[in-house]
């Protein structure tokens, strides 16, 4: 899976996770961020919006999207994901609006938020256990239970038409091209070229939106999705940094450790033993409690 241009394996999903820095992406699928520990900063589009506990995000459709964690405090999320279809009627305001800020304060959290999420998470915990699919009355009543988390949602989101730039804006078009090449041998200065940009204009891109630079971007980027053949495939380590799209081991071991303060090989024994005894991306059933 190439992190800029998310997939999953279902067409919705819930689970808990630690709350962590994230580079720009997108998909198509509606999201809701709740923080139930610590704070983050979650940036959709040019603007960077602070959460803090009992915050919740919510992220239309093809909204570019990414997340930054000063807490020194390990920080929680419940992340929800799913395809607009769930959302039924409202799913053509999704596609064609979007919000003007994407954080509803805890304060203006409404109570039947809360009961849709428990209840939606206990439905969806219960089938992946028995191990059945999504059946018809299943996307019915998960239907339900996100139809009532958008309608007490909007009224608190101020929704503008969207930007019909579309793919012509260049920050889609960073983006995108990122998805697409980062595991190529790229530069600032070919990038550029290719999207008939001047290397000025494309750096401060990454500056001014994302808060970063170009090099910092495009390791991060291989960074996450060396992480993820780490964690989900057999490849070699030399196979790990080649595929995702690193130079040399000694840049990929550079990153890793200052990322994660332990090697590769070091992240992909702890991973597996938090995997074999599901501790990685619980599903939870309550919107916070008191240890959170």
């Amino acid at each position: 899976m190439k992190p800029l241009f998310e997939s999953f394996e279902d067409d919705i999903e819930i689970y808990k996770r630690a709350n962590i820095h994230t580079p720009p992406h997108l998909h198509g699928f509606i999201e809701f961020i709740y923080i139930s520990k610590g704070t983050m900063e979650i940036g959709v589009g040019q603007e960077l919006y602070h959460m803090e506990k009992g915050d919740m995000a919510v992220i239309f459709p093809g909204q570019i999207q990414h997340t930054q964690v000063f807490d020194t405090e390990k920080g929680t999320g419940l992340y929800l994901i799913a395809s607009p279809s769930y959302a039924g009627s409202i799913s053509d305001t999704l596609l064609k609006k979007v919000p003007v800020c994407p954080v509803i304060k805890s304060s203006n959290i409404h109570k039947e938020i809360q009961f849709a999420f428990n209840a939606l998470y206990e439905e969806i915990a219960k089938n992946k256990e028995k191990g059945r699919d999504i059946d018809a009355s299943s996307k019915v009543l998960y239907q339900s239970y996100i139809s009532i988390i958008l309608l007490r949602s909007l009224p608190v989101l101020k929704l503008t038409e969207r930007d019909e730039k579309g793919n012509g804006d260049l920050i889609y078009r960073t983006v995108s091209y990122i998805a697409s090449n980062f595991t190529k041998e790229i530069s600032l200065t070919s990038m550029a070229k290719d999207l008939y940009v001047s290397p000025f204009a494309l750096s401060r891109v990454f500056s001014g939106t994302f808060h970063t630079n170009f090099n910092r971007y495009l390791n991060e980027t291989r960074f996450i999705y060396a992480q993820s053949l780490l964690r989900y495939t057999d490849q070699t380590i030399t196979e790990v940094y080649e595929n995702a799209g690193f130079e040399s081991q000694r840049t990929f071991n550079r990153v890793f450790t200052e990322k994660l303060h332990m090697s590769p090989r070091e992240y992909r024994k702890i991973i597996r033993q938090d995997l074999e005894n599901s501790t990685d991306e619980l599903f939870v059933s309550t919107m916070g409690t008191k240890d959170d």
